[in-house]
């Protein structure tokens, strides 16, 4: 095995012949499973890929919102809650809100489902987990952003002319705003798909992420290295994507380019 594996050579050849079996398209077999490393985590990333579309959405449409309140309402209670909310979220591990979840609704009320994934309830509990952090990071990179563009000068000639709050928030300011909100969108997507290990071993979900940790603690050296590169190549892919957006949501940026 050690030397199918090429675990009997020095570090330095394993890592040239690892690159030769990448440059024909060879990922390897894992160690435990006996079954191509690409396999594994077509099947795996197929489970995982169902959290994040389902969280992601879920962290844009309640973190921006929060945020916007955030700033318009910061005085008033309706401001503070959304910001001890996204503090909280931010600030607590989501294994923590994870186990608390799992005691009041599954154990205590006995309405949701604590692990698995074969009905739509299964779904509920993970996906609120997984998009808490993400919630929050959006709603607090939207309150500073939105703070900052409010004291720009284009802002207050907006006001000057007459225009409503309205069409002040949501035509000149949001606009603005939403440039930095999509970076931040598009550095949290590889941590939906890559960072949700707690989550995944937490509710026994069959993704990508416990299929690492299985690897880890397995020795499973060729199903953790792809594991790396797959999530690398998410990172690398989703940043290009961002970009793509910037330029939609804002055209003076291929114009300067």
């Amino acid at each position: 095995m050690e030397e199918f594996y090429g675990f009997d050579k020095s570090l330095p050849e394993q890592y040239f012949l690892y690159l030769r079996w990448l440059a024909r398209g060879d990922f390897g077999v894992s160690i435990i499973f006996r079954q191509p490393v690409v396999e594994l985590y077509t099947q795996a990333f197929g489970n995982t890929l169902k959290l994040a579309v389902l969280a992601l959405p879920l962290s844009v449409f309640v973190g921006i919102p929060l945020g916007i309140i955030g700033v318009l309402k910061r005085r008033s209670l309706a401001g503070r809650l959304a910001m001890t909310f996204a503090f909280i979220g931010y600030a607590v591990p989501n294994f923590i809100l994870a186990i608390t979840f799992i005691l009041v609704f599954s154990f205590t009320l006995k309405i949701l489902p604590s692990m698995g994934d074969a009905t739509v309830w299964h779904f509920i509990i993970p996906t609120i987990m997984l998009s808490t952090g993400t919630t929050a990071a959006l709603a607090r990179y939207t309150r500073s952003t939105m703070l900052d563009v409010l004291s720009q000068d284009y802002v207050r000639t907006a006001r000057a002319k007459g225009l409503s709050e309205r069409i002040v928030i949501f035509k000149h300011v949001l606009r603005n705003v939403l440039i930095p909100v999509v970076t931040v969108i598009g550095l949290q997507v590889p941590t939906l798909v890559g960072g949700s290990m707690i989550v995944e071993t937490i509710f026994s979900w069959p993704g990508i992420d416990r299929l690492i940790i299985g690897s880890v603690l397995n020795r499973d050296y060729p199903l953790l290295e792809f594991g790396v590169l797959f999530i690398g190549s998410i990172v690398v892919i989703v940043n290009i994507f961002a970009d793509i957006l910037y330029v939609l949501i804002d055209p003076r940026i291929q114009v300067e380019a």
